[in-house]
């Protein structure tokens, strides 16, 4: 019998139009396709209660095999593009998995270990499936150094907001992320598309944003997400005049209001909303009055079973939609006693509104003296021809380090006003920052890294 305090995703796959369709760049995959027929291959298909790696190169297949193994795989294990598959037997094994779903060559320990299945589009009648566990959601978490860690969800957690707004909000949208869906963020917006009644156009490894946008117009695109990060190329490429989504919406990074403002003036027609969530924390809330930060007013209320604290400028969540635990032998408690988990965001009250400053773990320190690079990039982001910056360390003989700011222009700027921007730069950071948060350098770029997980990447000199 179905655990009656859960949900399996393939339930959801019937309601809403009968047309509605999961693609990629190459493939269309009607919803209701999935209901009786399976996209598994080779060995033995009997999932039951086995802990599944899904470990593919297109997303598509990852969500075909996320809707077909949800309620009959004991666990999933998502398994991102971008993961160094060195270390896919410590996570294996770390995981307990048995059974990898891949349409990748596979060799090695993790294919002497564990059984391995294909995936292609779901063509074959399906076995009678028997819809009984709660499936367990792993994740990875998107940090940069040493093994990822594992964090453990239930559908019902991860798609708490989603059931909490209603299905009506959504009911006829055709979704699409900049986010790879094996991340949280991503994965947030395919559970969107499936429970509430759309559709999903899938990104493509290493296409373009011309063709990224053109696709999503050509599909349709009503809805869509991403980070600052992903929001801020899209509007350097001179693409979005061809693109008019009615739903963007933040997440993952800083909004910061220069952003907000940017998308705002690029798609006056769209509601504009950012929202805070993290693969440990789940989702926190949203925020749609177009200003960065969020109304203090959230913080020691509890909506809709969310409940937020600051402690020493942290903020910390305790819902139904954080994930369970880590995973792991020697894996550490992901809550506190009371069940609120720190997410390392730091955060400042400025009149009746929070805002974010930076992560504690990326403190530049300047003499003694603390630094967060996103509340400089914000000053820095406020000038009109800034399109994107990203604050940094470089090492000091004399105070053991300094800011270094490195700012992509807008259009075509020449040299001779590479002087005047810079001094106007400074300016601002000037009135805006303590005098040691005003970066010692700005270098002018024509592009900032960002990483797998749409983050802008962040790396110290």
């Amino acid at each position: 019998m179905f655990p009656p305090d859960s949900i399996a995703l393939r339930h959801y796959l019937g309601r809403g139009p009968k047309d509605r369709t999961i693609s990629d760049a190459r493939h269309s995959v009607l919803l209701t396709d999935i209901i009786e027929h399976s996209g598994l291959t080779g060995g033995c298909c009997e999932l039951s209660g086995r802990s599944v790696l899904i470990a593919t190169s297109r997303q598509l297949f990852a969500a075909l095999a996320m809707i077909e193994l949800d309620g009959v795989a004991r666990r999933m294990l998502l398994c991102p593009p971008d993961l160094d598959w060195e270390r896919l037997q410590a996570l294996v094994e770390q995981a307990g998995i048995d059974t990898i779903v891949t349409d990748q060559p596979l060799s090695g320990y993790c294919a002497e270990r564990c059984s391995v299945l294909g995936i292609d589009l779901p063509e074959r009648r399906a076995a009678g499936r028997t819809v009984d566990h709660a499936t367990e959601w792993l994740m990875l978490t998107s940090g940069t150094s040493g093994l990822p860690k594992i964090v453990r969800h239930t559908l019902d957690g991860l798609a708490g907001a989603i059931i909490a707004e209603g299905p009506a909000r959504h009911s006829d949208a055709i979704w699409a992320t900049f986010y790879d869906i094996r991340r949280y963020g991503g994965l947030q917006i395919l559970l969107r598309a499936v429970i509430g009644g759309g559709s999903m156009v899938l990104s493509e490894p290493g296409e373009t944003i011309a063709a990224h946008v053109a696709r999503l117009r050509a599909g349709g695109v009503s809805h869509i997400s991403g980070t600052p990060s992903h929001w801020r190329k899209l509007l350097m490429s001179g693409t979005a005049a061809n693109f008019s989504p009615r739903y963007i919406r933040l997440s993952g990074e800083i909004a910061d209001q220069a952003v907000l403002d940017g998308l705002a003036q690029a798609f006056p027609h769209a509601s504009i909303g950012h929202a805070y969530a993290s693969t440990e924390a789940g989702v926190g809330f949203s925020v749609d009055d177009g200003r960065e930060g969020f109304p203090a007013h959230l913080i020691g209320r509890n909506r809709d079973g969310v409940e937020m604290k600051v402690v020493e400028g942290s903020l910390r969540i305790r819902s139904k939609r954080t994930a369970r635990a880590y995973v792991g032998a020697d894996a550490l408690p992901l809550a506190d006693a009371e069940g609120f988990v720190d997410t390392g965001d730091i955060v400042e009250l400025r009149g009746d509104r929070y805002h974010f400053v930076g992560r504690r773990g990326g403190i530049i320190n300047i003499g003694g003296l603390k630094v967060h690079p996103e509340e400089v990039e914000a000053v820095i982001n406020r000038h009109a021809c800034v399109q994107m910056s990203r604050a940094r360390s470089r090492r000091s003989p004399i105070t053991g380090a300094i800011v270094v700011a490195d700012v992509v222009l807008t259009g075509g700027t020449d040299e001779k006003r590479h002087e005047t921007i810079r001094a106007e730069i400074l300016s601002r950071c000037k009135d805006g920052l303590a005098a040691w948060k005003v970066p010692a350098v700005i270098r002018f770029v024509e592009r900032l890294e960002v990483t797998a997980a749409g983050k802008l990447a962040r790396t110290d000199a």
